[in-house]
């Protein structure tokens, strides 16, 4: 009880208040017109909103609904004498109703929840010190806010002053709490777990992240898969149709029975009269409700989007769900999604008369503009304070790398594409890594081997995408063929691209969706970041390790708010139970309201059966579509 609304609480309390009134009637020695009269008490105190939704939507020109469709079944039956039948389906129907509410009010809680992670207020320190609580909206960039321990932070920015960990499972559904300290960027919805923080805004909370997060969730209705879109126009004509059939189901019969003789009426009018055939028909109206269909499929997508915004996965719409679901090709990006993306310089390969001091130098304050990882790797390993007035000229070219003038000469550092494009000749090496090419002054310099170790997670990501019924997993980069070669055995991928361009990678994943199976999916796993144009050309975009990161936010279809690919699997297996529990819905229902309007037709059927037809399997289906809410197996 604790758990209704007052509104369904109001409507408890009236199924209640109705049930007794009819056992009362029915105990009561009553017939005829007192009967009705009686029978009219319950059948208005349960159903007078139902009859008044029924006459509205018929002036407003919407007629056929369930509440046309339950008003004229039950005032049928009321005019044919039936009248403790007509309370009951009446009865029954609103007891579905408000089932199918609190299912809905239920799945609802996962989505819901995710509305507490934004805090209403924000601790804004003064010029002279002191604190003072405000809206996070009137807080503006560059401002100071103070976060105590067990406060959420209320919006993206800056550490200043203290450390504390961070509980970020209210966004990426991990309970591993994440360190941080002066310098760290922090963003808001996590919980400020132990230490006094002093943040600079560096976000106004319009564009936090907490912000897109929750807009992109609420959003998410909008864009319905093809099965939603399916069920809508199905209920658009079905409903008319079977309304069509029922007066059909009447008239017909009855006219037959006016205008031939008793002696040759057919079989199947033998011993009927109009009433009986006013009942089949009443009935008929019944069984056709479609309220199992038109609730129980867009509440199994609702439910699987809301599952899955547990587990830290962001899905933009149910129509990405369902497309999940038929995804037989993932291809990835390498860096940052299946590796770590913390390059680390592993060797020195300098040529005759070039120190490696040398060498590392060049290519350290060439690459000292780029925010590049490799570039980030070069001066972490060269490990001084770079006079940036060394150097001048800085020319990044994409997919190559990067040339500038250093101390007055011509540094040139990137792959070999680039020392082809210089036309110098360069020195091929063994070990699988990154290899960062230098000239001097237009002469080779030697090279440098990077490496980026795969993330312990990706080890068992392909074993887990097959098992998700993923048929071929295929690894796209820019790094050279042996590093390619190395991370794609190492990791099991079925097929790898190798020194590819960011066209190039459009240009491989164009040839994959023309190969793929008429009805299959391909989905591309990038950062969200360098991989917008392939995350927008794939079926599916997944970003990873999207925690913070507004390019991959609007690039990408699904949102991976950490650095997890084992969570790709787990997307997959949600998308599949979801469509899962669909079909069977869809099937049971049509299938049971199927064979029970034959039978209502033939006269087999009564009122009972009417009955289980609609709110029974109405009930049946929305247990089912439920289902898609328990995820706690995926988490584990």
């Amino acid at each position: 009880m604790n758990n209704l609304t007052r509104k369904q609480r109001k409507m408890l309390y009236r199924i209640l208040s109705a049930a007794a009134l009819l056992i009362a009637v029915k105990l009561l020695p009553v017939s005829g017109w007192t009967a009705g009269a009686l029978y009219l008490v319950p059948y208005l105190v349960i159903g007078w909103d139902v009859l008044w939704k029924a006459v509205r939507n018929i002036l407003n020109g919407q007629v056929f609904d369930e509440n046309f469709l339950m008003a004229l079944a039950t005032v049928g039956a009321f005019a044919t004498g039936e009248y403790a039948e007509a309370v009951f389906v009446m009865l029954f129907y609103q007891t579905g109703e408000l089932f199918q509410d609190y299912a809905v009010g239920r799945s609802r809680q996962s989505i819901a929840a995710l509305m507490d992670i934004r805090p209403d207020t924000a601790n804004l320190e003064n010029e002279d010190g002191s604190l003072e609580e405000v809206d996070p909206e009137d807080v503006e960039v560059g401002s100071v806010i103070v976060v105590k321990p067990g406060e959420r932070v209320p919006l993206d920015g800056e550490v200043l002053e203290g450390a504390s960990a961070l509980d970020t499972a209210a966004l990426t559904g991990e309970s591993v709490p994440r360190d941080v300290g002066p310098g760290d960027a922090v963003i808001s919805g996590c919980v400020n777990q132990s230490g006094l923080l002093r943040v600079r805004v560096t976000k106004p909370c319009e564009e936090s992240t907490v912000s897109k997060i929750l807009d992109l969730v609420e959003n998410a209705g909008e864009k319905k898969a093809a099965s939603e879109n399916f069920i809508t126009r199905f209920a658009r004509y079905y409903t008319p149709c079977v309304v069509i059939a029922a007066t059909a189901l009447f008239l017909i019969p009855t006219i037959a029975l006016a205008l031939i003789p008793a002696s040759s009426q057919p079989a199947f009018l033998a011993g009927t009269n109009w009433t009986g055939w006013l009942h089949r028909a009443l009935i008929f109206l019944v069984i056709s409700c479609p309220c199992a269909l038109v609730i129980s499929v867009p509440l199994s997508f609702f439910g699987g989007i809301g599952g899955a915004s547990k587990c830290g996965i962001l899905v933009k719409g149910s129509n990405y769900l369902e497309l999940l679901s038929r995804a037989e090709t993932v291809v990835f990006d390498k860096t940052g999604t299946l590796t770590q993306g913390s390059f680390t310089v592993t060797a020195l390969h300098p040529v005759q008369g070039v120190t490696e001091d040398a060498l590392l130098e060049a290519a350290a304050l060439a690459e000292s503009w780029s925010s590049h990882p490799i570039s980030v790797s070069l001066r972490k390993a060269w490990g001084k304070e770079i006079d940036p007035n060394r150097v001048t000229d800085v020319e990044e070219i994409a997919g190559h790398g990067v040339t500038a003038i250093v101390d007055g000469k011509a540094v040139s550092a990137g792959n070999s594409r680039l020392m082809e494009r210089e036309g110098v000749q360069w020195e091929p090496c063994e070990l699988p890594g990154t290899i960062v090419h230098v000239t001097v002054e237009g002469r080779y310099a030697g090279h440098i081997l990077i490496s980026d170790l795969p993330k312990p997670e990706a080890k068992t990501l392909v074993e887990g995408l097959k098992a998700a019924g993923v048929k071929k997993a295929v690894m796209l980069t820019g790094d050279a063929e042996a590093t390619a070669k190395a991370v794609a055995r190492e990791l099991g991928i079925d097929e790898y691209h190798a020194q590819l361009l960011p066209a190039g990678k459009v240009e491989r994943v164009e040839s994959l969706l023309a190969k793929k199976s008429p009805g299959a999916a391909l989905a591309f796993v990038g950062d969200g970041i360098n991989d917008a144009p392939v995350l927008t050309r794939a079926d599916i975009g997944i970003a990873m390790g999207a925690l913070g990161s507004d390019a991959a936010i609007e690039a990408a279809d699904i949102v991976l708010m950490d650095d997890n690919p084992a969570k790709i699997a787990t997307a997959m297996r949600i998308s599949r139970k979801t469509l899962r529990i669909v079909k069977q819905n869809i099937w049971f229902a049509l299938g049971v309201k199927g064979a029970v309007l034959l039978l209502g037709a033939f006269g087999v059927a009564t009122m009972w059966e009417a009955v289980f037809a609609d709110v029974g399997v109405a009930f049946i289906a929305i247990l089912n579509a439920m289902r898609c809410l328990r995820v706690d197996e995926f988490k584990k």
